[in-house]
């Protein structure tokens, strides 16, 4: 039975129980949001990053690459599905069957017109509370990387040396 909860008081409980697999939704303050459809561009680069992602640390068995509808339970009112992510080989004790049990090491978000505001700040800033160790910001329409690597004092941005980012 699907009990019914007031906005801003969702659990991953009820996230996990309401939000089908085929569904791509982020777990925001005890609040779901929905996504859209992706669109055939947004898709493809999901696609080449995390073939990319996932080769690189494959050779190198650093961990495992995960994509999309993966929920990260930050906290029990929050939890985002990265359209991209990695967890290193110490903390794969977190992944389970349906979720990983924290934050991820590198969160990647592609920016589509209806996150905006998720991506760039309420996203932004559950991360950085959360403990991750590097957030991407892809915006495709903008055609801009954000790259924001954990400080002393939490996230800084990070600009690549000569068109390379180094991670």
């Amino acid at each position: 039975m699907i009990r019914r909860a007031r906005i801003g008081s969702i659990t991953f409980a009820d996230f996990v129980e309401l939000i089908r697999e085929d569904q791509k939704a982020d777990l925001i303050d005890g609040a779901i949001h929905l996504a859209s459809p992706e669109n055939i561009e947004h898709g493809d680069l999901i696609f080449w990053l995390g073939k990319l992602l996932d080769r690189f640390v494959g050779k190198r068995k650093l961990g495992k690459v995960m994509m999309n509808r993966i929920a990260y339970r930050l906290s029990d009112h929050t939890a985002p599905e990265p359209d991209v992510a990695f967890v290193c080989t110490a903390r794969l004790g977190l992944v389970k069957k349906n979720h990983v049990a924290g934050a991820p090491d590198l969160a990647v978000e592609i920016v589509s017109p209806e996150s905006v505001e998720r991506d760039y700040e309420a996203k932004r800033l559950k991360y950085e509370e959360a403990g991750v160790q590097e957030y991407w910001i892809i915006d495709p329409e903008d055609q801009t990387v954000l790259f924001f690597v954990r400080g002393q004092e939490g996230f800084e941005e990070a600009a690549p040396d000569s068109q390379i980012f180094r991670s």
